[in-house]
């Protein structure tokens, strides 16, 4: 038993268990459209390759919109911009093409041979990037086994490996939406600590050579990785005197940094030409009207809100913040060049204007960080190790077990559960759904509102009903009336229903609910462009009050529903209530009858 290694078990059962689920429970390059594995941001960072090895056309990028109404990866073709000179600039920059390219390369060799279409999108290509993605994942996680086992025991870092895994939003984006940006420089963080580590270990050139390229592709991947050069530069420094040894050590291998440093231009440079080439210009800045609020900077949101805050959705990595605690105590040698990365690095990551960072499971944006943040996990874990309380270890088991059932839970809900809503969480809406397997689809109404009393209602008296059968017949209306000859119709060329007002006597701790019948042709699945059901509250002209429900949350295409909202009654005076719905500039169109409202207790 001497030869038993825990943390070589648990790298191969983690290994197995993200296989498992990339391959058998949701494999992404089965899916179609926008959860197909060349979708959204994935097709963004990827067209690079197809346009420059199989249309020759990288500059108008003439092919995108045959591609984008073939396979719709997109709700539009959003991955690129007309630029003043004339041609299309990609928004990302190509980090990931050139991580990509060899598995591209495997499915252009194939995909003729196998019966599909050689262009770019076709099924051997979705199964290339995807089988490609999860192995470098694999890749990543061994390098990082190796690097822990530097510093903290074999048990320990067995702890953190299954941790990660099955305890944190990594497990999505390296099992299942591995082809995104965050899994590839997981493994470039980890492969750029074990150059680092060997470099200080044996100070070669040809190693100061690697981690200058590795920083070059990590920046090329995601600018904002060039905070990475941190952890190189400072690594293994305890206190001033070692910084002091640090610049001494610098001065005498500057030999070493130049090449490092001309390693990282080249691999970058390789943007600079395509920008040059399709512009005419060295520099563009791709993503236009997003930017950074480096005054106000939401690390509150990021870290902590409902929508998409950190903790929140990965609580496992509050024992890598508690773990800093410990570096300090024990691996002062790790704890500045760590500490001072994960600073700037979270404050650069919520500096960002879209902090939430679109749709996905938790913060996407942090999951690379997860490749540095394993040294304070790991020293949190070895000193639960080391302590006898038996208590403490049962509370920290336990809280353990808990977030691993919670992260299986969100990942479920995030893909075949369907109940995780991946841009728009709110407080309420999460806890309708905690820890549910099935929740009513009335409860997809509390992303747009808190208020929802459900059959917790006395007292209630109907004020106000009408079945439109006195309004004059729709002209146009693709839809027919949902009871009677009459009704309200929504479609592309009537955005707007008539405001419908009706006068409201206020009553003390009196609430209001709204019903209204809808029936849907073709469903609308861009939530921008979904109808909305609006009530407002007025004294006078002014709007004292105002909710809004989004219907299509709530409707399926064909099917006809009631659908109600409920408000909080404001305490300031008000006299009528006006009801409007407006189909949001979607071309669906929308049947709405027998709209009534009641007050309750």
């Amino acid at each position: 038993m001497k030869n038993l290694s825990l943390s070589r078990w648990a790298y191969a059962g983690c290994a197995l268990f993200v296989l498992a689920i990339g391959i058998f429970y949701y494999p992404k390059w089965n899916q179609g459209q926008t959860e197909a594995m060349l979708s959204w941001d994935v097709s963004g960072y990827y067209f690079y390759l197809p346009a420059v090895f199989i249309y020759r056309d990288i500059k108008q990028l003439s092919f995108r919109n045959a591609i984008h109404q073939k396979y719709r990866p997109s709700d539009g073709p959003y991955q690129a911009f007309l630029h003043p000179s004339g041609n299309y600039v990609l928004k990302y920059s190509c980090g990931l093409a050139v991580q990509y390219l060899p598995f591209f390369g495997v499915a252009h060799a194939l995909a003729q041979a196998l019966g599909y279409e050689a262009d770019g999108f076709s099924y051997p290509y979705q199964v290339a990037i995807g089988m490609g993605s999860l192995l470098v994942a694999l890749l990543g996680l061994w390098v990082l086994r190796r690097n822990l086992l530097h510093y903290f025991s074999d048990a320990a870092t067995a702890v953190t490996l299954v941790l990660l895994i099955l305890g944190t939003n990594y497990l999505d984006y390296a099992a299942i939406t591995g082809a995104m940006t965050h899994n590839y420089l997981f493994t470039l963080y980890a492969l750029l600590i074990a150059a680092t580590i060997s470099y200080y270990a044996q100070p070669l050139q040809w190693k100061a050579i690697v981690v200058g390229g590795l920083l070059g592709l990590m920046t090329l991947t995601r600018p904002t990785e060039i905070l990475a050069a941190i952890l190189p530069l400072i690594w293994g420094v305890a206190n001033r005197a070692g910084l002091a040894k640090r610049w001494l050590f610098w001065k005498n291998h500057w030999h070493h940094l130049l090449p490092a440093m001309l390693a990282a231009a080249l691999v970058l440079s390789i943007q600079v030409a395509y920008w040059k080439f399709v512009t005419g210009e060295w520099w563009v800045y791709s993503y236009q009207d997003q930017a950074f609020d480096w005054l106000r900077p939401h690390l509150f949101n990021g870290l902590i809100s409902y929508r998409k805050g950190w903790l929140i959705y990965t609580p496992m990595m509050v024992f890598a913040l508690i773990g800093f605690w410990h570096l300090w105590k024990r691996h002062r040698d790790l704890f500045w060049a760590i500490g001072l990365f994960f600073a700037l690095f979270l404050y650069v990551t919520f500096a960002w204007s879209i902090w939430w960072y679109g749709g996905s499971l938790g913060q996407r944006a942090m999951v690379q960080s997860y490749a540095v943040l394993a040294f304070p996990l790991t020293a949190f874990a070895q000193q639960v190790l080391s302590v006898r309380h038996t208590a403490f270890r049962a509370i920290f088991w336990a809280l353990c077990a808990f977030f691993v059932y919670y992260n299986l839970w969100l990942t479920h809900q995030a893909h075949r559960g369907g109940l995780l809503e991946p841009e728009f969480m709110t407080r309420a809406y999460f806890w309708r759904i905690f820890l549910r397997w099935q929740a009513p689809v009335d409860a997809k109404k509390l992303l747009d509102t808190d208020c929802d009393y459900g059959e917790r209602r006395r007292n209630i008296r109907l004020i106000y009903e009408n079945n439109f059968e006195g309004l004059p017949v729709q002209e146009g209306c693709p839809l027919t009336p949902i009871e009677g000859q009459r009704g309200l119709c929504l479609s592309a060329e009537r955005q707007f229903s008539e405001v419908i007002v009706f006068p409201i006597v206020p009553m003390d701790g009196a609430k209001l609910r709204v019903w209204a019948t809808f029936r849907a042709g073709e469903k609308e699945w861009n939530v921008w462009k979904m109808a909305q059901f609006i009530v407002k509250v007025k004294s006078g002209e002014q709007t004292v009050h105002e909710r809004m429900i989004r219907v299509f949350r709530m409707l399926n295409g064909g099917e006809t529903r009631e659908i109600y909202q409920d408000l909080r009654l404001p305490k300031v005076s008000f006299d009528r209530i006006e009801i409007l719905f407006w189909n949001a500039e979607s071309d669906k169109p929308l049947a709405i009858d027998r709209l009534r409202a009641e007050q309750f207790d």
